[in-house]
């Protein structure tokens, strides 16, 4: 299983961006994507998580700002930020939980990071 994501770059405080991780290889089910970040000198935290029947959950910092978009049928999850701030730079991972069998339980993976660079 393989957790591909896209998108990143840098934008102006107040702006938008987008980035999306697709999940490819041997996938029965995904109970669960999400978004974690990392701050430059921080812990990687939540930003946000969908389950597969459209449950949501955001960070109290993104809420009403971030929305997390889930295509099941490509099993891909997006972020779309808006209202960008400073505090929201980062390195952006993709998170999923996955099984990948009917005679396996579900583990958890994790996509490449990608960076969100938001200026003033």
């Amino acid at each position: 299983v393989q957790l591909q994501a896209s998108g990143g770059g840098l934008v102006q405080a107040g702006g938008s961006l987008s980035v999306s991780c697709a999940a490819s290889g041997s996938i029965f089910n995904i109970y669960y994507m999400g978004w974690y970040r990392q701050a430059p000198g921080k812990q990687r935290e939540l930003v946000a998580s969908i389950t597969s029947v459209g449950t949501t959950n955001y960070a109290d910092s993104v809420k009403g700002r971030f929305t997390i978009p889930r295509d099941n049928a490509e099993n891909t999850v997006y972020l779309q930020m808006n209202s960008l701030k400073r505090d929201d730079t980062g390195v952006y991972y993709c998170n999923a939980g996955i099984r990948t069998s009917a005679w396996r339980t579900s583990s958890e993976y994790w996509g490449q990071g990608t960076q969100v660079t938001v200026s003033s």
